[in-house]
């Protein structure tokens, strides 16, 4: 491990948290790679929610890149330097507990791809968001990758394409985050919102995640006979 991911537990809570404040929490292939192995062990675990935040003063600027020395291949490139972002991103889709994430200051580039990507989203009102990679001609299609699904087209579009800064009203109007709230406030609405969740049960929980990853990919039919049997699934497991 490298010192840049904690975690722990707290009753149906499992905290994972970007530890790297000096450096904006910028994350090498080595801490995307203990990330995306932490969402996983979390994931195993009895946990109802995970919650993902970072400590100082920003959540997170991106991955680090090393520049200098020959450019790698192209399959070197996605196996060493790119496969640790899609495996981050895979950990988050594929763990059955819904993913609560909160953002305090500068959410850039891959950091901005974590808050869209969790379930739930709470912003402090001074949280920015940007995706800048295209300032130095690098398409950001792995960070597209993660949010589309969820942030208006023509919204992440121009947010590639103008690499401006959103401010959380906006992001809150796009899709990258669920809840907005003074900064002082950010605890207090993490705490809310967490007690709520942890209060359902597990199989409900496990379900609205599984149908919001599924149903968007299932034709119209199919979509509503998934729902009907996850509901199903669930009023059985109640013994109702």
């Amino acid at each position: 491990m490298t010192g840049m991911i904690r975690t722990n537990r707290d009753g149906a809570v499992a905290h994972i948290t970007l530890d790297r404040p000096s450096e904006g929490n910028v994350l090498t292939n080595e801490g995307l790679r203990d990330l995306a192995a932490a969402f996983r062990v979390a994931g195993a675990t009895e946990a109802k929610v995970i919650l993902l935040r970072s400590t100082g003063s920003t959540f997170c600027l991106g991955r680090e890149s090393k520049a200098g020395g020959p450019p790698p291949s192209a399959l070197v490139m996605r196996d060493n330097v790119l496969g640790p972002i899609l495996d981050v991103y895979d950990a988050m889709a594929r763990v059955p507990q819904p993913i609560v994430c909160a953002i305090q200051g500068n959410a850039f580039g891959f950091g901005c791809a974590l808050a869209t990507a969790s379930e739930v989203t709470v912003a402090a009102d001074g949280a920015r968001f940007k995706l800048p990679e295209m300032e130095k001609d690098l398409p950001p299609t792995l960070a597209i990758s993660a949010m589309m699904a969820r942030v208006h087209r023509k919204a992440l579009a121009w947010m590639v394409y103008s690499i401006e800064e959103v401010d959380a009203p906006t992001a809150l109007q796009v899709g990258i985050v669920s809840q907005v709230v003074p900064s002082a406030g950010l605890d207090a609405a993490l705490s809310k919102v967490l007690a709520t969740m942890t209060a359902r049960s597990t199989a409900a929980l496990v379900a609205v995640k599984d149908y919001f990853r599924a149903a968007p990919h299932m034709e119209p039919r199919g979509a509503a006979d998934y729902a009907g049997n996850l509901l199903a699934g669930v009023l059985s497991s109640a013994g109702r």
